[in-house]
C-alpha cells in the first residue's frame, strides 16, 4: 500500500460509495444503489466491507410499513476518504511533475 492510500478504497466502486455519501449526512440504500449502478448484492457487500472498518453506519427502520435502510459515512470514513483522495492527488501531482 502506497504511504496514505487506504486498503478500503482499493476498488472504484467503494470510493463512489463513500464520497456519494459524503455530500449528505445519510442517504437511503435505493438511492445509494441507483447513483452507484450496483446491484443490492453488491452494494451490501461492499457496505458490509465499510461498516467492519467502522467507515459506514447502517440505520434500519420503516416508511410506513415499508422497511428501508439508510447508510452513513462516519467521521472514521470521512477522514480516511479524505486522505485516501489527498494521497492520490498527490500520486498525480508527482506524475505531472516528473512528465
Amino acid at each position: 500500500m502506497t504511504a496514505g492510500l487506504d486498503d478500503a478504497f482499493r476498488t472504484v466502486t467503494r470510493i463512489r460509495i463513500a464520497a456519494f455519501l459524503s455530500g449528505c449526512d445519510e442517504a437511503e440504500f435505493r438511492a445509494v444503489q441507483e447513483y452507484c449502478d450496483l446491484t443490492p448484492s453488491n452494494l451490501s457487500k461492499n457496505i458490509s466491507a465499510l461498516e467492519d472498518l467502522g467507515y459506514v453506519a447502517i440505520r434500519k427502520g420503516y416508511v410506513g410499513k415499508t422497511p428501508r435502510t439508510w447508510l452513513a459515512l462516519t467521521e472514521a470514513g470521512r477522514s480516511a476518504l479524505a486522505g485516501h483522495m489527498a494521497a492520490l492527488q498527490e500520486i498525480a501531482d508527482s506524475a505531472a511533475r516528473h512528465a
